[in-house]
């Protein structure tokens, strides 16, 4: 197939360009940038400038693929009800011209946005009124899809996506470490995060992109939850620094924000046993922790 992807350039979007190429389909990519370009020309992918808010460039990039692979996101996040109306725009824009073709259209989204407290699965309905209720319009609008003709279907990430030059939640919770000499977690840290691996994550997209049924939501996540408390006495245990316990009073000004003492406090684990029955999908490569132990997480000195 040829394949027009949003989000080919930015940290999981190569892996995911590189199976899709390695597989025998080509890749069109949208990029917003000379930089974007070139990284995507290296990965074997054509470039097609444009940006999100350009959506006679996505109309375009759409009309002359067989499917389209959605991972682009972003905006101000201090506005996440304008990051939910863009997102929804250049999804109903990517879709439409894949109307009555059963062409794939795939759109990213994340597991935060499912009940807490429990290990969710992809039967269940998201939390309206979660962190991550901004992502919900965008499943919706791509699910809408699958009753015109489309084969759509939602991806939703671990919010740890890991891998080599990771700058995400992870990378931050190190930083942290470093600049403040402990290595915390909030309450008794036994909250759970789910994780995959990158180069796992790459391969799940590929599967949707060529067989997942019109109306699947899937989850991106190899393991259900891994707890803060085992994260925090690995990042201590690397750096060698003590651990600490942070009420999440504590815990508002020991992060970044309070947004992100808030996310490092929520347990959210997630089942993806469905999505590895329905599309044969085996994560094969190292855990978030085996990760953190051998990778590039935690190899530079502390400044």
């Amino acid at each position: 197939m040829h394949l027009f992807v949003t989000g080919g350039s930015g940290l999981t979007g190569p892996a995911i360009v590189s199976e899709l190429i390695a597989a025998g389909h080509s890749v069109t990519g949208l990029a917003r940038s000379d930089a974007a370009a070139a990284r995507l020309e290296g990965l074997g992918a054509t470039p097609h400038p444009g940006s999100l808010d350009d959506l006679d460039s996505l109309r375009s990039g759409a009309e002359a693929a067989d499917g389209v692979l959605h991972m682009a996101f972003g905006g101000d996040f201090s506005d996440p009800d304008d990051m939910m109306r863009r997102d929804r725009t250049a999804i109903e824009t990517l879709g439409r011209p894949l109307e009555h073709s059963g062409k794939p259209l795939v759109v990213t989204s994340g597991t935060l946005v499912m009940p807490t407290g429990r290990e969710a699965t992809e039967k269940d309905e998201p939390d309206t009124s979660g962190i991550a209720a901004f992502r919900i319009a965008g499943e919706r609008a791509c699910l809408d899809f699958a009753a015109r003709g489309v084969r759509a279907s939602v991806v939703r990430l671990a919010p740890t996506v890991h891998g080599p030059h990771d700058h995400g939640f992870i990378p931050m919770l190190i930083a942290t470490a470093r600049q403040t000499g402990v290595s915390a977690y909030v309450g008794d840290g036994t909250n759970r995060w789910p994780a995959v691996h990158r180069l796992d994550a790459a391969v799940l997209f590929r599967l949707a992109v060529e067989k997942a049924p019109a109306g699947s939501v899937l989850h991106g996540v190899a393991e259900s939850g891994v707890t803060l408390k085992s994260i925090a006495e690995t990042i201590a245990r690397v750096l060698d620094l003590p651990t600490v316990s942070l009420t999440p009073d504590q815990a508002a000004t020991h992060f970044v924000n309070p947004f992100m003492a808030t996310l490092y406090g929520i347990d959210g684990p997630v089942s993806s046993a469905y999505t590895q029955e329905l599309l044969g999908w085996t994560p094969t490569h190292p855990s978030l922790l085996e990760d953190m132990e051998h990778g590039d997480y935690l190899t530079t000195p502390i400044s």
